[in-house]
């Protein structure tokens, strides 16, 4: 049981999926947090920022424009997963028990967000972890149609991979050197910007159920 747990941890770790599993283990990742349901804890954003300033730095042996495009292809397939996972099993998820690699308070927190940013939420749900992974099962539960779905799905990858990956290739170029004395801060800093959104949202669920509760 401690050895599985280790593996979880390490699978947590950007830089260790990067220096131990390379490109390949790199978008598998994308792809389970994208289109899997037990993928919410996986690293995205900063594995992505991390993924160009190593290639920046050459500590990844591919060049800039393959990373990018093996990560939106990984990005796209991933959501179509978690799209027909939620069309084919639907309310299923929602009778279904707690787990270490599910809880129903994350489909409901991501369902809230579907709700009010409607489908857009495929594109700007990328940027919240947990949510990016939900959102695309959500559609599927809601059967969104195929066509719009393959639109935000595309969109939104593109979006994210490029934004993130781009970020850390052009910081990883132009402070090689320094980038790596404040590389923990910088973790540290996505973790936070990108959970806000989140934690706003149940927080605004919360106060709501309060005051009808209340009433």
């Amino acid at each position: 049981m401690e050895e599985i747990w280790h593996h979880i941890v390490n699978l947590a770790d950007a830089q260790h999926i990067i220096s131990k599993g390379g490109f390949y283990l790199i978008l598998f990742v994308i792809f389970a947090e994208t289109g899997l349901f037990f993928g919410f804890f996986l690293p995205g954003d900063y594995l992505l920022f991390l993924a160009g300033m190593f290639v920046a730095t050459e500590k990844l042996d591919v060049s800039i424009v393959t990373m990018i495009l093996g990560l939106v292809i990984a990005a796209i397939a991933g959501n179509f997963v978690g799209y027909w996972f939620g069309y084919r099993t639907g309310p299923v998820l929602y009778n279904r028990k707690d787990s270490l690699f599910f809880k129903k308070k994350y489909l409901i927190a991501a369902e809230d967000y579907y709700k009010k940013q409607g489908a857009f939420t495929l594109i700007i749900g990328r940027f919240v972890p947990i949510v990016r992974t939900f959102a695309p099962i959500f559609a599927g539960v809601v059967k969104l149609d195929v066509k719009k779905f393959a639109f935000y799905n595309i969109i939104g990858a593109i979006f994210w991979i490029t934004s993130l990956t781009l970020l850390g290739f052009f910081l990883g170029r132009r402070f090689e050197k320094e980038i790596n004395e404040y590389l923990l801060y910088i973790i540290i800093g996505f973790i936070l910007i990108t959970t806000i959104p989140l934690v706003v949202t149940v927080l605004k669920k919360n106060i709501n159920n309060n005051k009808i509760n209340t009433e």
